[in-house]
């Protein structure tokens, strides 16, 4: 027997008529290329949704149509965000870190019709416009002959030539691509329901608690994984958006949070290592007292900087961990049970893990001898499904990445983990960066993240380099804080209270900086090049794995 109730299509043209019969007054704030900031209302925002909408069409864009955004985090881009899915098409954004080479492969693979592109970032779009086929571009300010003025377009279209439309909620509505760290970029289609229900799962108490009283900071790019989701959410609830344009230094970031009181922000651990320490260098130069949490993820985020922001400054950091797979937000580090009553120091080492499982979603953990206990020792590969879990990667040929699904179903993440009896996830490695010395596996970000915890280290990473005794040791590579001076020895010898002797670095090496991957992740595959010839002490063959 069936239930009796409505069959409701969750889209997301149904979240912005949610947002236009309650919160057109709430507003939303840009700061533009020139600093200058510009202001409207939900209202305006959902009336020039509409005329995007309605350009489309006009252009030609039909059902599944793929559209391409390269943009910063701005209201065009806001408005692309929900225009683009209601007009029926995909919205693609494009990741503006990624190579040339990489965004023609993107925009090819895709088949993307139309790009919606900032005037600034014109010139990347010339370095790889002529290896794709696109129909027309659109420009965000000032457009060059031959292509279209984003403000002109909007103009000419006519709003109450608008009308919802009734989409199958499992009609696909964005598509973002991953980094490609590992091979070709793979593209992951996100269709309604997944990202209406992605958006509810950020309401939730034990997730992001988003709710018409916040105002939102996404710091997150809107060109990586939806920005996390914050644009659909935060339209969902009703919540001010505060979009910083490209100024993500941390000055601007603290300007904006005190000006526009914002109570929650979202971004990488490397966007947020800047912040702290500038918040150190002058702790009464801004008033954040309306900031209730910080939202970071990306990659592990140090017990450190956690202790950081909330000791010396009363910040919440809550930790989160997803993919592009994920939607990307699939576990949050909230405390819970008698760990809120627990001891400071137990509390942080719950918090500096990745967190419980977001509602609707499961994990697992398989080893070499099949599913794992929720011990929080034993280790093997995340794996994770649920409502808004990526089922197969886009494919118009031979189907790609295919070995990323198990047989029931459960996308493998390639990250090395384990779950401990209450829940709590703590990734231990990628797949590809776990160091094996002697038969024993070591964990690069553990090291990394008691690096950081050094007064004198700004950043760290740890790398596989090859041992002719032991297959693989650690090197380490470490950014020092500016006027800060340390040894090596100091490092080791700060890592060996916290680690057993087989597992220290047998060296470090300081470098100016750590190269990154297009979201801000420390790019090792880089390094691991750097160092190819490494020699470590009592080494005979050096090698890098």
């Amino acid at each position: 027997m069936n239930g009796l109730m409505m069959d409701y299509d969750l889209t997301l043209p149904a979240i912005l008529r949610r947002a236009e019969k309650l919160y057109g007054e709430q507003e939303i704030v840009t700061r533009q290329p020139d600093r200058s900031l510009h202001r409207y209302t939900y209202a305006d925002f959902i009336e020039r949704a509409k005329r995007l909408a309605v350009a489309l069409k006009s252009l030609g864009i039909e059902q599944s149509d793929r559209v391409a955004t390269l943009c910063w985090n701005h209201y065009q881009h806001l408005e692309c965000y929900f225009g683009i899915p209601c007009a029926g098409a995909v919205l693609h954004t494009l990741n503006l870190r990624l190579p040339p080479e990489d965004l023609a492969y993107i925009v090819g693979h895709a088949g993307d019709k139309i790009l919606i592109a900032d005037e600034s970032l014109l010139p990347l779009l010339e370095s790889f416009r002529d290896k794709v086929d696109l129909e027309r571009v659109i420009v965000i300010g000032e457009a060059p002959e031959g292509m279209t003025s984003y403000e002109e377009l909007l103009a000419s279209a006519d709003p109450a030539g608008f009308e919802w439309p009734e989409l199958d909620e499992k009609l696909a509505a964005a598509m973002c691509y991953t980094s490609g760290t590992t091979g070709r970029p793979k593209g992951v289609l996100y269709d309604h329901r997944s990202l209406a229900l992605h958006s509810l799962g950020h309401l939730a108490a034990d997730t992001v608690a988003l709710s018409e009283s916040d105002a939102v900071l996404p710091v997150v790019p809107m060109f990586h994984a939806n920005a996390w989701g914050m644009p659909f959410s935060a339209a969902l609830t009703g919540a001010k958006q505060v979009l910083p344009g490209p100024h993500l230094d941390p000055k601007s970031l603290l300007e904006r949070a005190e000006t526009e009181r914002v109570t929650l922000a979202a971004g990488v651990p490397t966007i947020w290592l800047g912040v702290l320490q500038e918040l150190d260098r002058d702790p009464a130069a801004y008033d954040l007292s309306a900031l209730r949490a910080t939202l970071v993820g990306g990659s592990a985020v140090p017990e450190s900087l956690i202790r950081g922001f909330q000791e010396r400054h009363g910040i919440l950091v809550q930790q989160g961990w997803g993919m592009t797979e994920t939607a990307p937000l699939a576990t949050v580090a909230h405390l819970k049970g008698r760990l809120r009553d627990a001891p400071p120091d137990e509390q942080y080492r719950h918090r500096a893990r990745q967190g419980y499982v977001t509602p609707f979603t499961e994990v697992r953990i398989i080893s070499e001898d099949g599913e794992a206990p929720w011990d929080g020792e034993t280790m093997g590969e995340l794996e994770i499904r649920g409502a808004w879990i990526a089922s197969a990667y886009y494919s118009p040929g031979e189907p790609e990445g295919e070995d990323r699904f198990s047989e029931d179903g459960w996308l493998r993440t390639g990250d090395i983990a384990t779950i401990d009896p209450q829940g709590y996830v703590e990734i231990c490695d990628r797949t590809k960066d776990l160091i094996k010395s002697g038969g024993e596996w070591i964990s690069s970000v553990a090291l990394e993240n008691e690096l950081m915890a050094h007064p004198s280290v700004a950043e760290a990473a740890v790398i596989a380099v090859a041992h002719p005794r032991w297959q693989e040791r650690p090197l380490a590579v470490a950014v020092l804080k500016e006027g800060e001076s340390v040894t090596p020895e100091d490092l080791i010898s700060h890592l060996s209270n916290a680690f057993p002797q087989w597992q220290l670095p047998d060296a470090v090496e300081f470098v100016a900086e750590i190269p990154r991957t297009s979201t801000g992740k420390f790019k090792k595959l880089a390094l691991r090049e750097q160092f190819a010839s490494y020699a470590l002490p009592g080494a005979e063959t050096p090698q890098t794995t």
